[in-house]
This record gives structure tokens, sequence and C-alpha cells, in this order.
């Protein structure tokens, strides 16, 4: 009988190495022969490209992300470069013109109501414009745009119709008699008329009815240096225009 001191410690692992050297530990649950199944078909895997899961999970993560996309792309073969359909986005920066068209448009109100500059009297609905029998509408744009020189001017401000009326057929036969071509009548713009203006108003109906009709040949407000919309241009004929002229121009047209 064999006799051993004891210390008093506990120790489970006192004889593993006993054990260990006489082979006498119990056999696992798995077969050798099954062992070496798995083992066989693990180093196939291997051979051909694939990884065993073993392999898988006892690999850093992104070394596994990469072995099972690789795993998973088996067999797939890439596009020859030649029959790739290649899109190119070109991304266009989005400018914002807010900022600046705000500035612009302060800009151009501060420049019109301190100086009058970008006012265009021919944009506004106070604007009137006119030409005789058989003229070319160009005439009058040619008027409002100044290029007849204005000769003689008359001011009616002030007047009541009638008196208006009479300067008004005095001043167009004193020019027609000394030969003037390019006038001017100032009206005014009849602003504080409660319906619309009279003056002017009552302008254009004496230059497109009545005798003095027959000498004008255009009419158009003026621009805004010689009063814009509170007077008009006239440009007058050197000979009346006839019934018989008319019937003679009806005739060949």
């Amino acid at each position: 009988m064999t006799t051993s001191k004891s210390s008093g410690a506990f120790s489970p692992f006192e004889k593993l190495k006993e054990l260990l050297e006489k082979k006498s530990l119990p056999s696992g649950p798995f077969s050798t022969a099954g062992n070496a199944e798995i083992v066989s078909n693990n180093n196939a895997k291997k051979h051909n490209g694939f990884k065993s899961k073993d392999e898988i999970d006892h690999r850093p993560d992104h070394e596994n992300e990469m072995a099972l996309f690789l795993d998973a792309m088996t067999g797939v073969k890439p596009i020859r470069r030649r029959n790739r359909v290649a899109q190119h986005k070109v991304l266009t920066p989005k400018i914002n013109t807010d900022v600046d068209s705000d500035d612009d448009t302060i800009h151009q109100l501060n420049a019109l109501v301190k100086t009058g500059e970008g006012f265009v009297v021919k944009n506004t609905p106070e604007y009137i414009e006119g030409t005789g029998h058989n003229v070319h509408p160009k005439i009058s744009t040619r008027l409002h745009r100044g290029d007849f020189s204005i000769q003689a001017h008359v001011d009616l401000h002030g007047f009541g119709v009638e008196d208006a009326r009479n300067a008004f057929e005095n001043f167009i036969k004193d020019s027609i008699a000394s030969g003037k071509r390019a006038i001017l009548i100032v009206h005014g713009r009849g602003l504080s008329s409660p319906d619309r203006p009279v003056l002017k108003t009552k302008v254009v109906e004496w230059l497109t009815r009545g005798p003095l009709r027959n000498w004008v040949i255009a009419f158009s407000s003026a621009r805004s240096c010689d009063g814009g919309a509170g007077a008009t241009y006239v440009l007058l004929r050197q000979r009346p225009l006839t019934r018989r002229y008319r019937k003679k121009v009806k005739n060949i047209m």
C-alpha cells in the first residue's frame, strides 16, 4: 500500500500529468474516424479556396467580413471594361443670386428716386402716341426717341379747356406758317384730376380730330428731359393731307 503526504490543500489536477502520460483520458463524443472526416473536408475546402467556419470565426472582424465576401463572390466573373456603361454625374454648384439680385434692385430704386435714372416713359401707362394716315408706326417711336429737334413749344398749364384750345390752335397755325416741323406741347400729367387728365386727353383729341389733324404726321409722349408723360411731341407736315390725296393712296393700295 502506498501512502502519500498531504499538505491539506485541494489539488484536483495533481494526477493530470500522470493520466496524460498513460493516455488514460476518456475519448470525446466524436470518434477518431469522424474527426478525420471533418479534417479531410476542411482540407478539401482549403484547396478549393473555401475557409472553414472555425477558421473564419477565429479571425478578426475585418478579416471575417472579407472572407465572407470572397466566399460569396466565388465563381463570379468581372465584366469586361469595354462592356461597362460608365455614368459620370456632374454636380453643378447652386449659385445663390438672391442677395445680388436684391442689392441690384435696391440700387436701381435708389437711382430712380434720386436722379430718375432707369425711368422709361414708354414703359408706363401714361405714355401716348399716334400717327396720321398711311404713316409708319416707327415714326412715332423715332419722335419719342428724340430723332427730331424740337423747334418750338407751348405751355398750357393753368388754362381752362377753352383757353387751352385757343392757345393750342394758334400755336399749331403759327408753327405751320413759320415752317416748323417738330414742336412740343406741355399739358401736364393731370394727376389732380378725379378721373383722367383733362388737358392731356383734350390735346390727343385735337391732334386726331378736327381740321388740324390733316397737318399731323405723328405725336408721342415726350422724353423725361422734356416733360415726360406731361408733354407731347408733334411732327407736322409741310402740306396738309387732303381728301384727294387720301383717295389716291387708297386706290394705289
